[in-house]
Formats: C-alpha cells, structure tokens, sequence
C-alpha cells in the first residue's frame, strides 16, 4: 500500500505498509481444512472397516498438524514494514508478528537505496548511508521487491529536489 501526501516539511512524501503476501484468504482456509478433514476422515473409515482402527487416529494428527502450520503462518503474517519518506527523514519501522517494534531514521539526501540481483532472479534490497548498509523488504517476493526499490528511489529523488529547493 503506497499512501502520498502534500510535500510540506513534516508530511509525508511517501509512505509504504510493506505486508507480506498471502495467497489464501481465512475462506479459503477454512475450504481446505473441511476438504481435508472430510478426505482424512473417510480414508480413516476405510482403515476401520478393515480393522486398522489405530490409522484413524493418525488421519485426525495429520488434520491437527496442518491446521497448526497453518495457523503458524498466518500469525506469521502479522509482521510488516513500514517505510515513511519526508523531506527531512525516511524512516524504516520493523514490526515482528509479535507486535515488537523497531525503528530506523536516515537522511534522506544521503541515503542511497542498494538493489541487487542475482543471475537466478533472486535479489535484495537495502538503505546505505555513511558506510552502513541495511537490508529490508525481506517480506516481499523478488518481482515486488523491484518494483518497490523503483517507487522508492524515485520518491528519494523527489525528496532531494524538495530539499535542496
């Protein structure tokens, strides 16, 4: 999500929430679990008919443990990154899904954004200044991270220009 405001000395230039992507929705999961409760249960079934009784209980530890990798992460998915860009400061704020906090300030006439790729596509993105180099935007797959190095860079230029006039 890219949020622009008016260009003043304390608002924001550019303001980012950096989430990362998850492609099933709670509707979703909650379709999948029933698929697999109900496919788990009816192969256990058969397994009791048989009288393997025990393999049943094994089918439900199965539905137990990807309900909790699930569940894993979807509270993973809480962490975010959000990255506010004013003429006088960017600031990079790191939230883990538990809710810890932490913050970075840079200027943003020496901030330089550093992004690399490697042959096999894969790349990294990260904030240099004054010999110092930090990698973000780890929650991003490779093609959005491009895309937001891009966005960035070209806010981090419109600073400087608002800066220096």
């Amino acid at each position: 999500m890219n949020d622009t405001g008016p260009a003043s000395a304390d608002a924001s230039v550019f303001r980012a929430v950096l989430h990362p992507h998850r492609s099933l929705s709670p509707e979703g999961f909650l379709i999948l679990m029933v698929a697999i409760g109900a496919a788990s249960f009816v192969m256990g079934m058969a397994f009791v008919l048989m009288g393997a009784w025990p393999v049943m209980g094994f089918f439900g530890l199965d539905v137990l443990l990807v309900y909790i990798a699930f569940k894993l992460n979807y509270r993973a998915a809480a962490a975010y990154e959000l990255v506010e860009l004013t003429p006088r400061t960017l600031t990079l704020t790191q939230v883990a899904a538990s809710g810890k906090s932490e913050s970075f300030e840079f200027n943003p006439y020496w901030v330089r954004v550093l992004f690399s790729e490697r042959h096999d596509g894969a790349n990294r993105l990260k904030l240099a200044s004054h010999g110092r180099e930090f990698e973000f935007a780890r929650l991003l797959n490779d093609e959005e991270r491009a895309d937001f190095a891009r966005a960035l860079t070209g806010a981090l230029n419109d600073a400087r220009a608002t800066f220096t006039a």
